[in-house]
């Protein structure tokens, strides 16, 4: 049986091109070459859910010159396969805290979502700015809103209401989890 929902913590690129003498973003570099045939690979066998946990918040402690590289490492990622994505009918999505994300990255990446929204076959889901703690801590601040505005009573916020003020309510949770370690 085919997992609906496969999701990837994508760690250890950087210690991977540093354990062969390269460059850390070399070791990124190797690892979006593996994302893109992990990508078809997700699309052949009929995943429907494919998340990639690509960036998370404490990424942005890095060194500077290496999450600049980051970046540019997804704008080029982007505009390579946003052909690819049309041809394989994948939706993407963004998942995090997108108000981090350089205005030139973010604007690219709600150009593809926008561009591949009504695909509903196969979804790609790339975390960026993501933590899971960050998360609960914007539902729970979504959810005060929703009490203090006098919407909901505090007593009736359950999991189903928690999870319907995650960041993206519509897609289910993974059934296998993966995380690499280079």
């Amino acid at each position: 049986m085919t997992p609906t929902h496969i999701a990837i913590i994508m760690d250890g690129n950087g210690r991977w091109a540093q354990a062969r003498g390269q460059p850390r973003l070399r070791g990124h570099e190797a690892g979006v070459e593996t994302v893109r045939r992990v990508i078809r690979a997700a699309r052949r066998l009929g995943v429907r859910y494919l998340t990639l946990y690509a960036f998370s918040v404490e990424n942005w402690s890095r060194p500077s010159m290496e999450v600049r590289g980051l970046m540019a490492l997804l704008e080029r990622f982007l505009a390579v396969n946003e052909k690819e994505f049309h041809e394989n009918k994948i939706r993407l999505r963004i998942l995090g805290r997108r108000t981090d994300l350089p205005p030139k990255v973010d604007a690219l990446l709600a150009k593809v979502e926008a561009a591949t929204a009504h695909y509903a076959e196969a979804t790609l889901v790339l975390a960026l700015s993501y933590g899971g703690r960050t998360e609960i801590a914007h539902a729970a601040q979504t959810l005060a809103r929703e009490v203090a505005a006098g919407r909901i009573e505090p007593e009736s916020i359950d999991e189903a209401a928690v999870a319907r003020a995650l960041y993206l309510p519509d897609v289910p949770d993974p059934d296998l989890i993966i995380r690499t370690s280079g």
